[in-house]
């Protein structure tokens, strides 16, 4: 079993866990503003669902049907929990809509509290442990439950503090006000979850900082050619793709020409980890004076 296999099961239990917590913190209130974190977390056991799946198939090898492998399962993951995201926030203003029409008294008490900060210390370390492992295994189906939770930690402990104002000043308005903000926070974290999982389905281009890394690595383990150049690169879930072209003099060997790409892919291996390289060798004839130049 894979990290990522191991961290998206972990992710389902934490889910499940935190669930069962946050339900129990709202049937303890009937705090409209919990019914809505705990609906939340109703997301969170599925998107850690979906997380798995997307992981798992993820890590399968490439095959006929997929020669690039199945690495953008993961994007499709993370656009689904964006979408439950999304589908949350909806119900959760609907419901804060309800309460705020006809507000109802909110039977606030120490396990209640107890328990929504135990749920919230939970996610918390879980969200920690996700963004440290998603980072090292390059996952953004692992990254996105991170942020998710970490939103969720966020929206959750506002939650809290909001009802235990409303407790102590008899103000019944503040608990859907909170479950409204709630709803807010949600909807900001699940259209950012989309906007950034679409852009690795669409092939967007790596960080300005990733792309000079490249470059820097092509130029400098490229002696002996005379320039790179028509350089593109993308990222598919854990894998990297680099692909451009390298102009070498007329009169060199192809067994030269070949140790040059040999030196070039184990420094971008180096610096990417798992990548797929394409390097079109050419004479110098097609120079074009531009792009990565190694001389």
């Amino acid at each position: 079993m894979s990290g990522a296999v191991c961290v998206a099961w972990g992710s389902v239990a934490v889910a499940v866990t935190v669930l069962a917590l946050k339900a129990l913190a709202w049937l303890l209130t009937g705090s409209v503003a919990l019914f809505a974190d705990a609906l939340e977390s109703v997301v969170n056991v599925a998107a850690a669902g979906a997380a798995l799946v997307a992981v798992r198939y993820a890590a399968m090898p490439a095959d006929h049907n997929h020669p690039y492998g199945h690495h953008k399962a993961e994007y499709l993951s993370a656009v689904l929990e964006g979408a439950l995201i999304l589908a949350a926030a909806f119900i959760i203003l609907h419901e804060a809509w309800a309460a705020f029409i006809n507000p109802r008294e909110v039977a606030l008490t120490w396990a209640a509290v107890a328990v929504s900060l135990l749920a919230s210390a939970i996610n918390g370390g879980w969200c920690w442990w996700l963004f440290r492992r998603g980072r090292a295994l390059k996952s953004p189906a692992l990254l996105a439950d991170a942020r998710h939770l970490l939103a969720d930690v966020v929206s959750s402990l506002g939650v809290l503090a909001g009802i235990m104002a409303a407790y102590a000043t008899g103000q019944a308005w503040l608990d859907p006000a909170l479950a409204a903000a709630t709803a807010g926070n949600v909807l900001w974290s699940g259209m950012r979850l989309m906007r950034d999982s679409l852009a690795g389905l669409m092939d967007e281009a790596p960080p300005a900082d990733i792309q000079a890394r490249i470059r820097a690595a092509v130029a400098t383990n490229a002696e002996g050619a005379i320039e790179a150049h028509d350089l593109r690169m993308r990222q598919a879930g854990r894998r990297s793709f680099v692909e451009f072209h390298l102009v070498v003099p007329e009169d060199m060997r192809v067994a030269d020409a070949h140790d040059i790409c040999d030196r070039i892919e184990a420094a971008l291996r180096a610096e990417l980890g798992e990548a797929t390289i394409t390097i079109h060798v050419e004479p110098e004839g097609k120079a074009k004076h531009s792009g990565v130049l190694v001389l």
